[in-house]
């Protein structure tokens, strides 16, 4: 197994979920126990860790990965393409017995909604014993990333190493799922979208001041900052200190909408990993999952650091 690592220390530390992506494009998604015949199919790397970590990766971060992969089909193909966008892989443990996971993701032409079908493999079985193994990388950044395709024991471990160092916290609680009080105390930004905000919080998040609400309920439960991303409406981000911003989106059409809030996620860790201030870091995550979205793919669609220029120099 091919395993990149660099001398110089990992400015962003992701821990997740790696997987293949089998992605087949309709005119429109299916409704219920409807079959459409697709325009095309196409396999590509994925997962939201893994994501994320090649979407800071392309904006400049150094980055590394923390991860469980099944080798028995398809992973070393997954750990290769990783390498070759420049993100260290040596903190991955590997499994020759297992299965990676697998995203069945339906992509509408028209309007780029999606529809998506994850089965974790190998990403369940990421152990608090495997994050402790990575410790050294975890403790030398300057930014640690999660999201909740992985077991929450093993991020919680991992945040706590990190807030151990003096390292930020970033949890994008995503997909939909109870977070526990551990991880909550552990994480200082915490990532989500609206629908999810409403989930987590118990309460509707239709409106703005429904979002803004939620934001509230979850800040008051341990994170430092909280930012519910809304489309094509924007970020909301809130903390305790300056209470609730809303940032407007750019406007984009939109080609293919999957992977745009990873591509936030790893913009946002680029920032913060730089020392920009909160809402600088949001910008240029919102400036890469705008140019994102506007184009067809995933990790293919991400843009690079000199694509941003405007986005490059904070604004406070």
């Amino acid at each position: 197994m091919t395993a990149t690592a660099s001398s110089k220390p990992a400015s962003v530390v992701v821990v997740g979920s790696i997987n293949m992506d089998m992605v087949s494009h309709s005119p429109r998604l299916p409704a219920p126990g409807e079959t459409l015949v697709g325009e095309a199919f196409v396999m590509a790397p994925g997962g939201k860790g893994a994501n994320q970590a090649v979407a800071a990766a392309r904006l400049g971060a150094e980055v590394a990965f923390v991860s469980r992969v099944g080798t028995r089909q398809h992973g070393a193909e997954l750990l290769t393409a990783l390498g070759a966008e420049g993100v260290h892989t040596a903190a991955v443990a590997t499994d020759a017995m297992a299965l990676p996971g697998i995203a069945v993701i339906m992509v509408a032409s028209q309007g780029g909604e999606n529809s998506i079908v994850y089965v974790p493999g190998s990403n369940a079985q990421l152990s608090a014993a495997d994050v402790e193994q990575a410790k050294a990388v975890l403790q030398a950044a300057r930014v640690v990333v999660a999201q909740l395709e992985v077991p929450q024991p093993a991020i919680a471990h991992a945040f706590a190493l990190a807030r151990a160092a003096g390292v930020t916290t970033i949890l994008n609680a995503a997909p939909a799922l109870p977070v526990s009080a551990e991880l909550l105390a552990q994480t200082q930004w915490l990532v989500l979208n609206e629908t999810e905000a409403g989930q987590m919080a118990g309460m509707p998040s239709a409106s703005l001041e429904q979002v803004r609400a939620a934001a509230e309920v979850l800040l008051a439960r341990g994170p430092g900052q909280v930012v519910v991303t809304l489309g094509a409406q924007g970020v909301l981000l809130c903390s305790a200190q300056q209470g609730a911003q809303h940032l407007p989106a750019q406007r984009v059409t939109a080609v293919d909408t999957v992977g745009a809030g990873d591509t936030f996620v790893g913009g946002l860790a680029t920032g913060l990993a730089e020392g920009w201030a909160p809402a600088d870091a949001v910008r240029l995550g919102q400036a890469a999952a705008a140019l994102a979205v506007s184009r067809a793919g995933v990790q293919t669609a991400m843009p690079r650091r000199a694509e941003l220029a405007a986005e490059l120099q904070p604004r406070s």
